[in-house]
């Protein structure tokens, strides 16, 4: 199964505010330190306060930290959180023939639960004692943002092209 960049994002965002141990983290310096928009971060954030992994402090000098011991936040969780956790077979909803079944969508379902279940078996704890290192774009094997900075360091790094005379 293949997660969404939105997931990859989500649990990115709990790992930093995991280490920052309860401190208040604003959205503009997790933004900055995972090479995401402010935008896409408040997206998540507000995804996750209403799953209840988040607690938000409006205001000046607010931010948002866990709202709960990042031992107690089994990865499998946000996974049902952040993604789709049912498989849909084309023409499912489409009625049925008499005696035909889909069988076919119980299986998918299962290895769906099967896979869920080896991330129910990690923590956030575990995942944010995890030696620290650069978290980039590069490291999703996503195209960069033109305007980040790993987007710059691409675009600095690629020969200049110009007319040739």
């Amino acid at each position: 199964m293949r997660l969404t960049k939105q997931t990859s994002h989500a649990i990115r965002i709990l790992i930093h505010c995991a280490r920052a141990r309860g401190q208040l983290v604003k959205v503009a310096e997790i933004a900055r330190d995972l090479d995401l928009t402010q935008q896409n971060v408040f997206k998540i954030v507000h995804l996750l306060t209403r799953a209840g992994f988040l607690a938000a402090v409006r205001g000046r000098y607010g931010g948002v930290r866990l709202a709960r011991d990042p031992k107690d936040i089994r990865i499998g969780d946000v996974v049902r959180a952040t993604e789709v956790t049912h498989v849909a077979i084309e023409g499912e909803d489409a009625p049925r023939r008499r005696g035909q079944s889909q069988p076919i969508s119980q299986v998918l379902d299962d290895a769906l639960e099967a896979f869920i279940s080896v991330l129910d078996q990690h923590t956030l704890e575990e995942m944010a004692r995890a030696p620290q290192r650069a978290i980039s774009r590069e490291d999703e094997h996503l195209p960069a943002r033109e305007g980040t900075k790993s987007g710059r360091a691409k675009a600095a790094a690629r020969p200049a092209v110009g007319p040739s005379r």
